[in-house]
C-alpha cells in the first residue's frame, strides 16, 4: 500500500500485531482493556469517506473480526467482554483508525469512554502473551 505510514502516535502507545487485507492491526498497550486499533493502509486517509466503497466493506469485515479477537483476549485474560465499543474518532490523531475495545461493567471506567482516561497499564512481561492471544486462530 504505497505511501502508507503509521502516525508516530500509534507507535508510542500500541504494538504491531498483523497486517490484514486492508488494515494494520495494533494492540493498545493498556492491560485495563482488551483493545485493538485498525489502521487502514491507505495513504492520506482521515475520514471513512476517504476509502473506496470496497475498502469500506473490507473495513467493516475487519472490524467484526477484530471484535472476535478482542473477545478472545478478554476470555484469555479471565475478563470476558460484555460490550464492544467501536469508534473512529480521530480528534487527537487524524489518521483514519478504528478502536475496537472490550468493556465490562466492572472495568473501572464503565460506562464512560476509555479514550484519554487515566494512565495506561502497560502489559509489560505479558505483552507477548497478549499478542499471541490476539493472533491465535
Amino acid at each position: 500500500m504505497a505511501g502508507f505510514a503509521v502516525d508516530p502516535a500509534f507507535e508510542a502507545g500500541s504494538v504491531f500485531v498483523a497486517d490484514r487485507d486492508l488494515c494494520q492491526v495494533r494492540l493498545q498497550d493498556d492491560a485495563r482493556f482488551p483493545w485493538l486499533i485498525l489502521i487502514p493502509r491507505v495513504a492520506g486517509a482521515v475520514e471513512l469517506d476517504d476509502l473506496s466503497g470496497a475498502d469500506r466493506i473490507r473495513l467493516m469485515t475487519e472490524i467484526v473480526a477484530a471484535g472476535d479477537r478482542v473477545r478472545a483476549l478478554g476470555e484469555a485474560s479471565g475478563r470476558p467482554v460484555e460490550k464492544l465499543n467501536v469508534a473512529a474518532i480521530g480528534n487527537v490523531t487524524a489518521q483514519l483508525h478504528v478502536h475496537v475495545v472490550g468493556r465490562r461493567r466492572d472495568d473501572g471506567l464503565w460506562p464512560d469512554p476509555v479514550w484519554g482516561r487515566g494512565p495506561a497499564l502497560p502489559y509489560g512481561d505479558r505483552l507477548a502473551q497478549a499478542v499471541a492471544w490476539v493472533t491465535a486462530t
